[in-house]
């Protein structure tokens, strides 16, 4: 089972599902279940920010998705940086607090201790305290560049 989640950086929400496998199908139904709904649907933009995972990679998933929603803006993290991604943030709180230690009977048991998790999340949702503003970014880039470019980074 995976659990796939998208992260409302302006309202602290989360929305997600939980599935057998990942893949351009799962992470599909995912963002069809947010995008179907306000204020996402009526939105002028609705930026998705993505990692380079398989189901979401390249510019055939920017294609895809734009095609299926004319709002959408795919974003992809730089390689290696998911981490700028705040829904990153949602996935560690829920394995430091969910789940573990990892002591489940079965799958439907941790489905419905994410799943309780997320209605609390959700019950009261807060945005996280975004401390990487574009300046961290662009120094953090900077430094990437210089190591790719094989140059002594200080």
């Amino acid at each position: 089972m995976r659990y796939l989640a998208a992260w409302d950086v302006r309202r602290g929400y989360v929305m997600g599902r939980c599935e057998p496998k990942t893949g351009i199908v799962p992470f599909g139904r995912l963002v069809a279940e947010v995008m179907e709904r306000e204020p996402y649907r009526s939105a002028d933009r609705a930026f998705w920010v993505v990692d380079n995972g398989s189901s979401h990679r390249g510019e055939a998933s920017v294609k895809r998705l734009a095609k299926a929603y004319g709002n959408l803006i795919l974003v992809h993290t730089p390689v290696h940086a998911s981490w700028l991604n705040q829904v990153e943030i949602y996935f560690s709180i829920i394995q430091r607090k969910v789940l573990t230690p990892n002591d489940f009977a079965n799958l439907d048991e941790v489905e419905r201790r994410l799943r309780f998790y997320e209605t609390l999340t959700n019950g009261e949702p807060r945005p996280f305290q975004w401390k990487f503003d574009r300046e961290k970014l662009n120094a953090f880039l900077e430094r990437l560049e210089k190591k790719r470019l094989g140059t002594v980074v200080a």
